[in-house]
């Protein structure tokens, strides 16, 4: 077999698995880079006059389709509102920097950074940039404080930005905005959208649903990470950022979109393991998955498999399955 044109470091720094599948990459990548190309020009004439946020529809029609490298620092802002937010508290992350912080905290996160992105070639530049990233927030917001799962999401948004102010305000709209009561000691909001994830794989592929029942794996251990981290260490990084343009500006649906995406992408493996061992594995191999590494095909998917998600239907669901597990929890006591 000719030798593959790809480096086995990716563009963003991480080294690829030895078993990684280059003869579909290079496939996939033929056609991705055309898109990145033309879908390059077309930003490029979008935000001539930098005002992204003038036409929704089309915004929205853009941002689905791929935000550029170049441009994903300055979009993500704009769209998150995380660029407004630090206007108008334009000190406050140096200020943070200057505080005395909490030893405990500080101590952890210390212990959680080299295990943060280990094969990527570039983080040891990161680390200090990370590590003031986190523990800012936590001083800042000390209902949150720290938890795994922040190290990864901000050290992600760091490696796209290049800057820490920047990474410090996303990571403050995402955690207090777009994914609110995910990272608190209780994950209140965590728990309940990993159920209705669940309910909504049962209603859209019912078959699915009743495999994955009745080899005994629950739910909590398939989606977990993939909502406590959105997916950054879960699925290939370019699709992981194609996620994440689109969570910055629709917000925590997209989380359950891509979910149920994937379950139904690997429908057919999942129907085929006949143990919990290897429907494990299944779900922890996703990185090397060829139908996640195809990022512009999967990300039209999500918006057609999962049909109509209207955000009146989620809440509606979260409130009925929230107060269920209460009341569970209240007859059990």
């Amino acid at each position: 077999m000719a030798e593959s044109k790809f480096s086995d470091v990716d563009e963003y720094g991480f080294r690829r698995e030895p078993d990684f599948d280059y003869k579909s990459y290079e496939s996939i990548m033929n056609t991705y880079m055309k898109v990145l190309t033309t879908r390059g020009m077309k930003w490029q004439k979008f935000n001539k006059d930098g005002d992204i946020l003038k036409d929704h529809g089309k915004l929205k029609r853009f941002v689905r389709k791929g935000v550029p490298l170049s441009l994903r620092k300055e979009v993500w802002m704009k769209t998150s509102g995380a660029f407004q937010l630090q206007q108008k508290e334009p000190a406050l992350y140096q200020t943070l920097l200057r505080y005395e912080y909490d030893q405990e905290i500080s101590d952890q996160i210390k212990i959680d950074l080299p295990r943060t992105f280990p094969d990527n070639i570039h983080f040891e530049q990161y680390k200090l940039g990370l590590y003031n990233v986190l523990i800012t927030y936590a001083h800042h917001n000390k209902t949150v404080g720290y938890c795994q799962g922040l190290n990864y999401i901000a050290g992600l948004i760091l490696i796209v930005t290049q800057n820490e102010e920047s990474t410090f305000w996303l990571l403050k709209v995402l955690v207090e905005e777009i994914v609110p009561l995910y990272h608190t000691k209780k994950m209140e909001n965590l728990i309940t959208d990993i159920d209705v994830l669940s309910e909504l794989v049962r209603v859209r592929v019912p078959d699915v649903h009743a495999h994955i029942e009745k080899l005994g794996l629950p739910w909590p251990v398939i989606a977990t990470k993939w909502f406590i981290c959105l997916y950054a260490e879960v699925v290939p990084t370019e699709t992981a950022l194609r996620i994440w343009d689109c969570i910055f500006l629709e917000g925590n649906k997209i989380l359950l979109r891509v979910g149920i995406s994937i379950v139904v992408g690997l429908r057919r493996e999942i129907l085929a393991t006949d143990d919990i061992a290897p429907l494990i594995g299944l779900f922890r191999g996703m990185e090397k998955n060829t139908t996640l590494m195809d990022c512009h095909r999967f990300m039209k998917s999500i918006f057609k498999i999962p049909g109509s998600l209207k955000r009146r239907q989620i809440d509606a669901l979260r409130r009925q399955l929230l107060e269920q597990r209460r009341s569970s929890k209240r007859k059990g006591s």
